[in-house]
């Protein structure tokens, strides 16, 4: 008897509207910019002709609010699995990203002396082995099917290198996970047989000014 196959769609969220450009990680009340939405539409279109049978986000609203095209389209309900959350971050809240001198603040040394756990926040290992175990489970309820999740992108991107087998701590500016991405794995039975990445919103994301620099992705 052959095998199934599945494919599981992990999407990350569209542009959020953050005027105070902080990193808002898990905060409440971070919700997709008007551009944001339609990065989300941009990329359930991507998928219109495709066999989704299961549709399941990261809590956060901006994740529940990037369903909802795909919810519509496919006549699906979105549910909510824990495991698709953005990671945990000491910086939560705070202005900070990649290049601005927070590495040079004598405040965040003790913090960011562990870049490989990391210690500023949620262990690589215990993200991977979560995003993983959400993308099994949205396989087995889509099985012979195809499955979307959407979560964020340094969870994405964990999954990926872990799937993937490099090491898991990395440069957050190689990361390939674009705004409203789709990271996509294919399955045979219970094995990744193959990883696909594309980005259907990239015409929007060129309009988005923040888009190199979206905090708590």
């Amino acid at each position: 008897m052959s095998e199934s196959t599945t494919v599981v769609h992990v999407l990350r969220h569209g542009e959020v509207h953050n005027p105070g450009k902080i990193l808002y990680g898990r905060l409440p009340d971070f919700h997709l910019s008007e551009l944001g939405a339609q990065m989300a539409k941009a990329a359930a279109q991507a998928l219109a002709d495709r066999d989704v049978t299961h549709l399941v986000a990261s809590p956060l609203e901006r994740a529940q609010e990037t369903a909802e095209p795909f919810a519509a389209q496919f006549s699906l309900d979105v549910a909510s699995d824990t495991r698709l959350i953005e990671s945990a971050n000491f910086f939560e809240g705070k202005q900070v990203s990649v290049g601005d001198g927070s590495l040079r603040n004598p405040r965040n040394w003790w913090v960011l002396r562990d870049p490989v756990t990391p210690s500023w926040g949620e262990p690589y290992l215990h993200i991977a082995a979560r995003m993983f175990e959400a993308v099994q489970a949205a396989r087995v309820a889509a099985e012979g099917h195809e499955a979307v999740c959407v979560s964020h992108q340094l969870p994405i991107w964990t999954l990926r290198r872990y799937v993937e087998k490099k090491r898991l701590w990395h440069d957050p500016r190689r990361r390939q996970c674009g705004l409203a991405s789709l990271t996509s794995f294919h399955f045979t039975g219970a094995r990744v047989t193959g990883i696909e990445y594309s980005e259907p919103a990239a015409h929007l994301v060129a309009l988005s000014p923040g888009a190199k620099d979206a905090k708590g992705a």
